[in-house]
């Protein structure tokens, strides 16, 4: 049992070393916290308190800065305004003697906690602040309702307030100096990736589909050609990391600033090509079945042929000028060639070609001309995203290029 964990601790480590580096810097911002407690002259001016330091370390501190912004900004204004709050519902509450006070002091509670609640279904509160709306809720209950028997309120909020700060900035801190992972990189690196996955499977198709229908076989290693599907399942994701990179203003490589939501209008035109894909991958598993029966007219055939691969060299090269922050310099070239090729395809298949062919044939034959075709206005959609992100993150331009001719 025991090697069977340290097994798997081993693997993890090696799957993704960063994992390793954020559990010592989670010990090292615990530790510095801790000397609310380990150091006298510490305690003696926190005292108790010093807890929601750690306590704000623990629930602050995630793997990337981003994260750890967002949440720490959000815990210490959640702080702030939900104590500032309760202090004034308590002033409020105090008007009324007697039994009055409670039922005022429950009233405003209940109508600022349900208040909040529903906010947090907004979606655009939700995506950003909604750490920050649960923590305003327990802040605030915390202090109002404690205010009822405990007259020294004002002091309470004041000194759980500071220490919150205190330790969202010890975990902002070590976040940011101590090996810092940048959410906005890994966005960045996904959305590359997911283009290279797909210009892989159109690469990769037109092999297998022109082996099966001039040679009768396939290769065994296909497994280039299942790397898109992880690209139809991305968008929560994407929207994850856009939303926690928004927190950082500044980033050392990047500037202020960064237009992370145009990364968002490129995934998006990348998973509309990925759906296309799927069609093209159904065809290819009925292909094989159809091995003996199916065969491409070689008009067609070349011209499938450029569309594939054009289209496919264009994704590529869009993947390599993102990880690169640079206007490709070929992708219009790429793209040319594939119209070309689509509309060569488009007068193939409106000709009497088929005369002759079988009809089992020409049905998906035509279907994969038809989604090719289709491929092709996405793969133009995708460049137009990558134009716009381009143009507003001030991708480099290569020397010697005219703006007509790069994107």
């Amino acid at each position: 049992m025991a090697v069977e964990v340290a097994n798997n601790m081993k693997k993890l480590g090696q799957d993704d070393p960063r994992r390793i580096v954020h559990s010592l810097r989670v010990g090292v911002a615990i530790t510095l916290v801790s000397l609310f407690y380990y150091v006298r002259p510490l305690f003696d001016r926190f005292g108790e308190n010093g807890i929601w330091a750690v306590l704000t370390v623990v629930l602050v501190f995630e793997f990337s800065v981003g994260a750890t912004l967002g949440k720490g900004l959000n815990r210490m204004l959640a702080t702030l305004s939900a104590s500032a709050l309760a202090l004034g519902v308590d002033q409020v509450a105090t008007l009324f003697d007697g039994m009055g006070q409670p039922i005022v002091l429950g009233i405003l509670v209940f109508i600022i906690v349900a208040t909040v609640t529903f906010m947090r279904f907004f979606p655009a509160l939700k995506a950003r602040y909604d750490y920050g709306l649960m923590i305003f809720i327990l802040t605030f209950c915390l202090v109002s309702v404690s205010s009822y028997q405990d007259d020294e309120v004002l002091e309470m909020a004041y000194e759980r307030l500071y220490t919150i700060i205190i330790g969202s900035f010890i975990a902002i801190i070590v976040c940011i100096c101590l090996w810092p992972v940048w959410i906005g990189e890994t966005l960045q690196n996904k959305i590359a990736n997911n283009l290279e996955k797909l210009g892989n499977f159109l690469e990769g198709f037109g092999r297998e589909y022109f082996r099966l229908s001039e040679e009768g076989h396939s290769t065994d290693e296909k497994s280039f050609l299942h790397g898109y599907k992880s690209v139809l399942t991305s968008k929560d994701k994407e929207e994850t990391m856009a939303n926690l990179a928004r927190w950082k203003l500044w980033h050392y490589r990047l500037g202020f600033r960064h237009p992370w939501n145009r990364y968002l209008k490129v995934g998006t035109s990348t998973r509309q090509g990925a759906y296309k894909l799927e069609d093209l991958n159904g065809y290819l598993k009925y292909f094989e079945i159809q091995v003996n029966t199916h065969r491409v007219p070689k008009r067609n055939s070349r011209a499938m042929h450029t569309d594939l691969s054009e289209s496919g060299k264009a994704l590529k090269e869009l993947a390599s000028a993102i990880k690169k922050m640079r206007r490709s310099t070929t992708v219009n070239f790429h793209i040319a060639n594939s119209k070309i090729a689509a509309e060569n395809l488009k007068s193939m298949l409106n000709t009497s070609l088929w005369e002759n062919a079988n009809l089992r044939e020409i049905i998906p034959t035509a279907a994969v001309g038809l989604v090719l075709i289709d491929i092709v206005r996405c793969t133009e959609k995708i460049v137009e995203a990558f134009q716009e992100l381009a143009s507003h993150a001030r991708f480099e331009r290569m020397d010697g290029v005219s703006p007509s001719n790069d994107v």
